[in-house]
């Protein structure tokens, strides 16, 4: 055609109109994360597995379920705009030459699903779209696939769809379940599930690839699925899907398993994967406000997490009947604390808990010391003479912070008692011990010297929050362990009734567990030591830190004093 023609200039100048409109729309899928891009049909074909086609005929088909190319799949968008000036004279030429939508003639199609791709006619296809025309007339031809395509699929939920693909043909879910159904949001997890599915068949040593997918749905995957949905945990995560954050927990569980040299259950690595990459406004908030804190506030005024919080945190990953199912020991390798694993021992007994042997060397090389090694084997050797399940891991750093760190991954912390706090300011305010239980998510036993027994316990009980914590441990111990329990209140004037003792007794009598109830009057950490003498304890409990942590390096505390001069395991409670 005359390119100084009327009908030719003004084609021109339609596409000139629709390449700026191209361009917008690429801007904006920048933005949003939509691609915009057609669909190769080769590609489509390929990760689609097709298995064979079947002529249709000539149809009219809608206009907006052509999603894809054979061939001229970079040249338009997916609203099939021109994105190349370099086709300007080819649109503008069909253009003005077309005088009306039905004399074009019709274009050829390949049909997946409800979606099509263009064999002949793309450029006819863009002026239709340009006109407002919602049908075309096609020749089709169907492709088969076990997976079908809609006209709302864009190229990511293509990649997605031909991964499921690729796993049915592998896996032959389809077959072996054909109720079931997987959607997931991110490229890869599909493959993530079929390793799965091949590990549990190891796992498991079914011969029959079908026996294994099927068990694998039915006791593996179901069960879990069914954890995520009464945990809550797709509220933190509101554009996903339930099998998204089985692939994401056991990805994060590898992760964290390989990092801290320890196994790490599915619930814990879940809340972990929450607190970390949690999706929704409320973790966004609580993880930037975490980082505000880190950064402005100096490690002496952290108070570490609230009272109580967490045993009503895990208190739903525990079996009903044990309270500490999991124990960290760090170890030195100095003979003094070996104490410690011999008090973990005797506590793991009664829990039937399993062990976390740590050391930490103040540097990575130092990692690699033979005496590192031989603590690891040591720490191993011992529980299983116990008859105890263990694990042991090296690492390095602040040794306070690295057990601070670590403990949220157990249930209670028992150390030796090296060094406690002095009476001195300044030796309280450089106290690695202060800063560990001040810090630490778990309860944290001090072992000065291992009692070779648990019967005796003393609650040093002043009703304080803390406090309540500790008589809820010591109400346990009674209950699992059949322990002798002496609650002790220490009040100033011998006149005045000790409502503490009250308030302890109307608790435990309500848990149908005996005490012997102590009063004194005086000092505090003086009473807890002199009755902890007369008593023949074994154990004593108390609340941590009560006052904000700058007070307590300033004025000192009833604990630090008792750490101090006892010669007996203290039990810590937040």
């Amino acid at each position: 055609m005359d390119q100084d023609s009327p009908r030719y200039r003004i084609a021109l100048s339609d596409f000139k109109r629709a390449r700026r409109k191209a361009a917008l729309q690429d801007i904006l899928s920048r933005f949003t994360g939509h691609s915009a891009a057609l669909i190769p049909f080769e590609e489509a074909r390929k990760r689609l597995n097709a298995k064979g086609e079947e002529a249709l005929g000539l149809q009219e088909i809608p206009l907006k379920a052509i999603i894809g190319s054979v061939g001229r799949y970079a040249d338009f968008n997916r609203n099939f705009l021109p994105r190349s000036d370099a086709h300007a004279n080819r649109w503008a030429t069909v253009k003005a030459k077309l005088r009306d939508l039905d004399a074009m003639p019709p274009i050829q199609v390949y049909q997946i699903g409800e979606a099509y791709f263009v064999l002949d006619g793309n450029h006819r296809v863009s002026i239709a779209r340009e006109r407002n025309a919602t049908h075309i007339r096609a020749y089709v031809t169907e492709i088969h696939t076990k997976v079908p395509l809609t006209p709302e699929t864009d190229f990511n939920e293509f990649i997605l769809r031909a991964e499921y693909a690729q796993f049915l043909q592998h896996t032959n879910f389809d077959e072996c379940c054909p109720e079931a159904t997987f959607k997931v949001t991110v490229p890869g997890q599909y493959k993530i599930l079929e390793q799965r599915i091949r590990a549990y068949q190891r796992q498991t040593q079914l011969k029959s690839a079908r026996e294994a997918t099927q068990s694998w749905y039915e006791n593996d995957y179901l069960p879990a699925i069914e954890r995520i949905r009464k945990r809550g945990i797709l509220r933190d995560f509101p554009k996903r899907t339930p099998t998204d954050l089985y692939v994401w927990i056991f990805q994060h569980r590898e992760k964290l398993e390989q990092e801290l040299g320890w196994s790490v259950g599915t619930v814990q690595a879940a809340d972990d994967l929450v607190e970390k990459r949690g999706e929704s406004i409320k973790q966004k908030f609580k993880r930037g406000l975490e980082g505000v804190r880190k950064k402005t506030l100096p490690a002496l005024l952290e108070s570490g997490l609230p009272i109580g919080a967490w045993r009503k945190k895990y208190a739903a990953i525990h079996h009903a009947d044990v309270l500490f199912e999991k124990i960290l020991v760090p170890l030195s390798g100095e003979y003094d604390s070996w104490k410690a694993l011999e008090q973990a021992l005797l506590v793991g007994s009664y829990e039937d808990s399993h062990l976390l042997g740590l050391s930490v060397a103040p540097s990575r090389d130092e990692m690699k010391r033979k005496t590192c090694e031989e603590v690891g084997e040591r720490f191993k050797n011992e529980c299983a003479a116990a008859g105890l399940s263990a694990e042991f891991a090296l690492d390095f750093g602040k040794v306070s912070s690295v057990i601070n760190e670590r403990a949220r991954w157990a249930d209670l912390v028992i150390l030796h008692l090296a060094h406690p706090p002095q009476a001195q300011i300044a030796s309280r305010l450089g106290s690695g011990l202060r800063d560990l239980i001040q810090r630490c998510p778990r309860p944290v036993m001090t072992v000065p010297q291992p009692s070779e027994k648990l019967e005796n316990l003393l609650v040093a009980y002043d009703a304080s929050p803390k406090a309540n914590e500790s008589l809820y441990m010591a109400a346990y111990f009674a209950g699992r362990w059949g322990a002798t329990l002496t609650v002790l209140s220490v009040i100033e004037d011998a006149n005045r009734p000790a409502w503490q003792i009250v308030r302890a007794k109307d608790y435990l009598e309500g848990q149908e567990i005996k005490a012997i109830y102590v009063k004194k009057e005086g000092n505090v950490p003086q009473a807890i030591l002199d009755v902890a003498e007369e008593e023949q304890i074994d154990l004593i409990l108390m609340g941590g830190y009560s006052r904000a942590p700058v007070a307590e390096v300033i004025l000192g505390s009833a604990l630090d004093e008792v750490l101090r001069k006892t010669n007996k395991p203290v039990l810590v409670c937040r």
